[in-house]
């Protein structure tokens, strides 16, 4: 047998550098059935992986060329192509010029061209696996400072579902977390797609998959609407699925699940290891996360604890000194100045049991809770208002500020007492501001209505500013803001 004219070996030589110039597998493939057909001068080459489900491929074929009027479907020619030990498919060639066969020194040719192809194929899984890698591992870390930085668990969870539907290139991230009734519901669904009808869907006691997943064991599934274990509703909408659990030191978060469209790619064993992988790493993540949210809520709780105690000191002290006036003031041998006397004593414990009441409902908001009734949410306002100040505003209130006045009077209250507050915050030397809340108070057209005033101290003496005067809290004057409304 003769050896391979010079061209021809130039041709393969040609053809073997090329295989190597891509990176990515399929672009590997591509190169390697195009230099078949060049060079064995066949119409059409075709790649047929041996398990397409490995790597995720389907058939790489070229397009179909006219090598010529009188090119034929003469006798193919089948070669195999190896990874290391691993038959990774067959190279398959038809279609010669004139319906030609195929001779022995193009199947030495071809064989030459499959060793090649082999080696150039396990250096582009290597390659691609590196890259899914590294890409599952920066979706890894950057989910866990994600959860780090301070995000609620509600966006704690929609990080998660949201970065592994984008790494596994599936068509939805969901969240599932057992139920009181021992099934799994979804709490959180990222998806492109129209979403209605996936967040709150129940995957029922007693299905076959349910056992699994509240085992903390993953569940691959290459069919969710054909696969007898899925019950839910929404199966139909999807394909090939994983589901995985997020569990952390023997402890169920709940269930990470990445389905795919109907007739989408299967998922490869690479692609379940480094989901499986995320999936551990982002339920250790979420436990820090919620760990670090609750010494962060011990510390509120502990520092409350602390204002606690220094309240009932200062109050002891304010009242202790109280006390004291009154004995000085019934052992005095004159009488005439005991009336002033008492009379600022009283108000000064009526306005000390004011700031007592007020400061002990404060403490008793949940720091997580959105304040509740209008009280709450005027000391929500002080408290923002106090870092524009520099210092807390002082609040008082009288009546039933929570139950008798209605939202919407509510609302216009709160509106007027952030302008007051602007507008307290704007002027200069003022060192106190005093906000005061009165319900059922009589209007002047003896309708019942609530009296919100906010007093400073500021340099403007004597401004005025809303709807009525009055004296300030102290001796002196002060700028004073009134706002009436009926009830």
């Amino acid at each position: 047998m003769s050896a391979p004219s010079p061209s021809r070996l130039t041709r393969l030589l040609e053809a073997v550098l090329e295989t190597g110039t891509a990176l990515d597998l399929p672009g590997t493939l591509r190169h390697i059935v195009a230099g078949a057909a060049e060079l064995t001068g066949a119409a059409e080459a075709e790649l047929v992986p041996a398990d397409p489900a490995r790597d995720g491929l389907d058939p790489i074929r070229t397009p179909v060329e006219a090598r010529g009027a009188d090119a034929g479907r003469a006798p193919g020619l089948r070669t195999p192509i190896h990874v290391g030990a691993e038959e990774f498919g067959e190279l398959c060639l038809t279609g010669r010029p004139g319906a030609a066969p195929f001779t022995v020194e193009d199947g030495r040719l071809l064989e030459v061209l499959a060793a090649q192809a082999g080696i150039a194929i396990g250096n582009a899984r290597l390659y691609e696996r590196a890259r899914q890698r590294a890409r599952w591992i920066e979706g890894a870390a950057a989910v866990t400072t994600a959860l780090l930085t301070g995000e609620s668990a509600e966006d704690a969870l929609m990080t998660v579902a949201e970065r592994a539907r984008l790494l596994a290139g599936a068509s939805a991230g969901v969240i599932l977390q057992p139920t009181p009734e021992g099934g799994m519901e979804i709490v959180t669904a990222s998806t492109p797609d129209d979403p209605a009808g996936i967040v709150g869907t129940t995957i029922e006691p007693g299905s076959p998959v349910l056992t699994q997943l509240l085992g903390g064991e993953p569940v691959f599934l290459t069919d969710s609407a054909t696969d007898p274990r899925m019950t839910t509703h929404v199966r139909h909408r999807f394909g090939p699925s994983m589901m995985l659990p997020l569990q952390a030191n023997g402890r169920l978060i709940g269930t990470l699940a990445l389905p795919r469209r109907r007739g989408g790619r299967p998922y490869t064993a690479l692609e379940r290891l480094l989901a499986s992988q995320f999936a551990s790493q982002a339920a250790l993540a979420l436990v820090l996360a919620d760990a670090r949210r609750r010494r962060e809520r011990l510390a509120v709780y502990e520092d409350r604890d602390r204002i606690a105690r220094d309240l009932h000191d200062l109050v002891v002290q304010r009242l202790f000194a109280t006390g004291m006036m009154l004995e000085s003031t019934r052992r005095r041998p004159g009488a005439d100045d005991v009336g002033e006397a008492l009379g600022r004593a009283v108000e000064e414990l009526r306005s000390t049991v004011q700031e007592v009441r007020t400061t002990i409902f404060a403490l008793q908001q949940p720091p997580a809770d959105p304040p509740t009734g209008l009280r709450g949410r005027v000391l929500r306002e002080t408290a923002v208002a106090a870092a524009r100040l520099g210092f807390p505003p002082s609040a008082q209130f009288t009546g039933a500020v929570d139950t008798r006045v209605t939202d919407p009077v509510a609302d216009s209250l709160l509106d007027a007492l952030r302008a007051a507050l602007g507008a307290a915050a704007g002027r200069p030397g003022v060192s106190r501001v005093a906000v005061t809340v009165e319900a059922g108070v009589a209007l002047p057209d003896g309708r019942e209505g609530v009296r919100l005033a906010v007093a400073d101290d500021g340099e403007v003496a004597g401004g005025v500013m809303g709807t009525g005067t009055g004296p300030g809290p102290e001796t002196g004057t002060w700028n004073r803001t009134v706002w009436l409304s009926p009830l």
